[in-house]
């Protein structure tokens, strides 16, 4: 058999995911426009679950491992004023959590569902909080542990400079097995509480980072936790050198028992970002693990850069992403964003991007984090002037559990759009120990790039994704991975909104 022959022959008995991907379509409907938001649920049992909101209406989609609707579910029972629906998924049923006003009044409620979208009992109200007329509604947000069977609902508010904070900590079958309650002195102005996580032993951490005058970089840094079952706070001071820093992200490595928090830092207020700070508290002995400032050199530089000095190229890059390994080593993801507003004479700015007066809102961790979380935002709901949008390079670092930089790789994208940004950025998906970055790589938004990295760096350059049927848009930032080697992506086709499910 000559050698054409026998590729020839390859090719045809080879299983189709070896050499292809899949990709199956919902249907769309004429009322799920652009202006729609909508959140991919998951997968549970057999059945993929699509929930979608246009104004007063609540509803979530049930389509079949082929994307064919199978039913739709009216929810009827959520009263208007809805707000913040947050959903837990679990493999045979999810939760949805959810927060409307009555009067004067706040509920927060949850509701226990089946795979076929059917509610599993009533409503059951977890808290109510009285409020007075101008004050802000939005005070409640939802968090889960990693392993989900531990939840926590938390409120924040603010009054006389001081900000008051109440958790209510539940199992898997939400029996409340702690509220707590505690107050802090906050200067909106120079102090930024962020990162409000979760972990597996129930125990509640966030960051604070603080300036020493208003429009400065932090250079102050300090963990605060909660055990599950107490009702004291315990503070832990990050030593940053004398450095500054802007954006802190923190991630829980369960499996290790640690708190991982990286972030860009400076050798000078307002200056260039330097390098990564990374810093890793051992929870069980209560103490540092280790403290790494790693500078990002001038080749690394040159490669991320897409135009500009050396020393500006990574001053628009932000962290998206934190991917712990089973050895306590990470692999961290960052990416180059900025925006361009037109009819304004301020340029962008890095500091305002990042500072803003509603840091300590849950209402602003709840927009800001979903970004991560798969939200999808209609078109032009928030600027009435037009804006441009840059995401550009992505910054992968490899770094081992001791917080030193093992590799680092530069995957080169160049995207941009006017008023809309849902068709821009990344979203990752892992399978087969690697992770897949999967972007737009045409103006169209008809062609998915998919470039994958090992565990050892290596970049490999899987074929694109592209649909058979011409005029479907894909989001690829707004995909959730739903099986081991499946990911749902929302499309748009002719202004509607619909979905794919991709099979590797």
């Amino acid at each position: 058999m000559n050698r054409f022959l026998y590729i020839l022959v390859l090719f045809f008995i080879l299983p189709p995911g070896l050499t292809a991907q899949t990709i199956n379509f919902s249907s769309y409907s004429r009322e799920d426009s652009r202006d729609i938001n909508f959140e991919i649920i998951g997968k549970i049992n057999s059945n993929i679950l699509v929930y979608k909101n246009i104004r007063w209406k609540h509803k979530i989609n049930i389509y079949d491992n082929e994307m064919k609707d199978k039913e739709t579910i009216d929810l009827d029972f959520i009263p208007e004023k809805t707000f913040n629906i947050d959903f837990i998924t679990y493999p045979d049923f999810f939760y949805m959590f959810y927060q409307f006003q009555k009067r004067n009044i706040l509920h927060c409620m949850a509701v226990k569902m089946d795979g076929n979208g059917k509610r599993m009992g009533e409503p059951i109200e977890l808290d109510t909080t009285q409020i007075s007329v101008l004050a802000d509604n939005k005070i409640y947000a939802t968090i889960n542990s990693e392993d989900k069977q531990k939840v926590m609902i938390f409120k924040i508010q603010r009054k006389h400079e001081r900000f008051n904070i109440v958790t209510l900590l539940f199992d898997k079958e939400l029996n409340l097995l702690k509220k707590s309650r505690q107050a802090r002195e906050y200067n909106e102005r120079k102090d930024h509480y962020n990162n409000f996580l979760l972990g597996n032993d129930g125990n509640f951490v966030f960051t604070l980072d603080k300036q020493l005058n208003f429009r400065d970089n932090s250079n102050g840094l300090t963990i605060i936790s909660k055990s599950a079952l107490e009702d004291t706070l315990a503070f832990h001071q990050v030593d940053l050198g004398n450095k500054y820093i802007d954006e802190v992200k923190l991630k829980i490595d369960n499996l290790n028992n640690r708190y991982i928090i990286n972030t860009f830092y400076y050798k000078k207020n307002r200056g260039s970002i330097e390098g990564m700070f990374t810093y890793i508290w051992d929870i069980g002995k209560r103490r540092e693990y280790a403290s790494a400032f790693t500078a990002l050199y001038d080749s690394l530089r040159d490669e991320a850069k897409t135009d500009g000095l050396l020393r500006f190229a990574f001053d628009e890059f932000f962290i998206r992403q934190v991917v712990v390994k089973k050895d306590g080593g990470f692999i961290l993801t960052a990416e180059d964003f900025s925006t361009q507003t037109r009819g304004s004479n301020n340029p962008w700015n890095r500091w305002e991007y990042l500072n803003n007066p509603y840091s300590l809102s849950p209402s602003s961790y709840y927009s800001y984090n979903r970004y991560y979380n798969n939200y999808y935002r209609p078109r032009n709901s928030y600027y009435s002037q037009s804006t441009r949008y840059y995401y550009q390079n992505i910054l992968v670092l490899s770094i081992n559990r001791n917080g030193q930089v093992e590799w680092s790789k530069v995957i080169h994208k160049e995207q941009f759009d006017d008023d809309d940004d849902n068709f821009l950025s990344f979203s990752n998906i892992t399978t087969g120990g690697e992770i897949h970055f999967l972007f737009n790589m045409d103006k169209k938004n008809q062609i998915i790039s998919d470039q994958s990295i090992a565990a050892d760096g290596t970049v490999k350059r899987n074929p694109t994704l592209k649909s058979q049927e011409k005029g479907y848009e894909f989001m690829p930032r707004h995909s959730k991975q739903v099986g081991a080697s499946q990911v749902v992506v929302p499309c748009a086709y002719r202004g509607y909104i619909c979905f794919a499910k991709i099979d590797f």
